[in-house]
């Protein structure tokens, strides 16, 4: 990891100028928040066939759209669309690799360490609060980011044609520079120095309105969705998903996980990270981590928005588990994996049932020693492994597969997720019997319930 030049001004008053001027180029000529929706619109359609790595090299825009735009998107792909030099791809099969392994697990942790934890940051929480993407949308937030990971840690979801993650990022990089043009109601480089931007009365109900009308004032709270707070959103995948590995014990090996540092640094180029604020290592990581997470902290925030995007999280995962004994778990999970520090910043350290917690602290107990004890005859043997695969397959199959919720998700994507949950289902590193009990804990559903997005269980309560 490099430090920045003496003279270069702080990450949170740097952006990401290929996609503010793509994004310049391609609202020019709309006035007000009601024409910046119809183009915005517009240019979604056309993203939408954005759908594989391989198809942005030949990708020409459709009549309809305003040429303004389709010149600044076609810009913005010619520049844009490469993997870095120092991408290396063995590093980055290896890490695709990890990913298919712990499966169901990683969505565990999306759910109680890395979002979480991502809601840390006030000003990146406000901005969530101002597009009421998580208190009003939770299914639509979790199912975006969801449909980011997948398309990129898939095999060759960054290296190969056929994959979508080099697209997804493109996607996702121009909706960051989207959310900073309609905030500062124009390009961040103007409004440097341009004093705060005034809130206004909402022109419509649509998230569109609302962040053009939210106000901002940059020379307090930096630029939004900044080089700082994109770097951290990146350390809250890929950090603090493997520092979650280890806090339950089943961390990686060093060299795997500088693997997985890797691949994520290659999406985080894609995503327009600068990268000096990338690390290499968990060291580098880990510093960069606690010393923006302090920086954050000294911004006081009044309302603070962040409890309130935290207990919608929360809701959501509670209301996957049947019993009441076990609701608080998702909260008291979150708390263990992140620490006394972001769960207060959260509001996740208010006094849960005391059963509850005692069950959960002994069980966590019980599975560490039982695990490591079993460990030590058969090497694959881990209940914790197969407990948050189980409480991961609940979420992805809840979340992502139902096409009932908000935000449909591509067919290619759903066929991907489709298939790795079908290799997913059954463990090979566990026992017969703990693959038994795995799929009767996640509640399997066969591919044609799946597919329709149908809930067994909800049909068995029903009748």
């Amino acid at each position: 990891m490099h430090r920045d030049a003496p003279h270069m001004p702080s990450p949170s008053m740097r952006a990401d100028p290929p996609a503010d001027l793509a994004v310049s180029g391609m609202l020019a000529g709309a006035d007000g928040p009601q024409q910046l929706a119809d183009r915005i619109a517009a240019v979604n359609r056309e993203l939408a066939r954005w759908d594989s790595n391989g198809g942005l090299a030949h990708w020409q825009p459709g009549p309809g759209l305003d040429p303004r735009a389709a010149a600044a998107l076609k810009d913005y792909l010619a520049g844009c669309l490469a993997l870095p030099a120092w991408a290396e791809p063995e590093r980055i099969a290896r890490a695709e690799s990890l990913f298919m392994d712990m499966s169901m697990l990683s969505c565990t942790l999306l759910f109680c360490a890395s979002l979480p934890e991502c809601y840390v940051l006030p000003d990146l929480s406000a901005v969530l609060h101002a597009a009421g993407q998580l208190e009003a949308h939770t299914d639509y937030r979790v199912r975006a980011t969801a449909a980011m990971i997948f398309p990129v840690m898939l095999a060759g979801g960054l290296t190969a044609g056929e994959g979508a993650g080099v697209a997804q990022a493109l996607k996702v990089r121009l909706i960051h520079a989207t959310i900073r043009h309609l905030i500062l109601r124009g390009s961040p480089e103007d409004s440097l120095g341009a004093g705060p931007v005034r809130p206004l009365l909402p022109a419509g109900g649509g998230i569109y309105h609302t962040l053009y009308a939210h106000g901002w004032d940059t020379e307090r709270n930096g630029l939004p969705c900044n080089q700082e707070e994109l770097a951290y959103t990146l350390l809250t995948f890929h950090y603090v998903f493997l520092r979650s590995l280890r806090k339950l014990g089943l961390g990686l090996e060093r060299q795997d996980e500088e693997d997985y540092l890797h691949a994520w640094n290659v999406l985080g180029h894609m995503l327009g990270i600068e990268r000096s604020l990338m690390p290499d290592t968990m060291e580098q990581a880990q510093q960069a981590f606690t010393e923006i997470q302090a920086r954050g902290r000294e911004l006081v925030r009044a309302p603070d928005p962040r409890p309130a995007l935290a207990a919608a999280l929360m809701r959501a995962m509670e209301d996957e588990i049947p019993l009441r004994l076990f609701k608080p778990f998702p909260t008291l999970l979150t708390r263990h994996l992140c620490g006394r520090d972001a769960s207060a910043d959260l509001g996740l350290n208010k006094r849960r049932p005391l059963v509850s917690r005692l069950v959960f602290a002994g069980g966590l107990a019980l599975v560490r020693a039982i695990d490591a004890t079993v460990r030590l005859i058969v090497p694959g043997f881990s209940i914790s492994r197969m407990l948050t695969r189980a409480f991961g397959y609940r979420l992805v199959t809840r979340f992502l597969m139902d096409q009932t919720r908000p935000l449909r998700l591509p067919d290619a994507l759903l066929g991907q997720v489709q298939d790795a949950l079908g290799q997913w289902r059954h463990d090979p590193r566990a026992p017969r019997w703990m693959n038994r009990l795995e799929a009767k804990l996640a509640g399997h559903r066969t591919a044609a319930t799946a597919d329709s997005g149908a809930d067994p269980e909800a049909d068995k309560r029903a009748a």
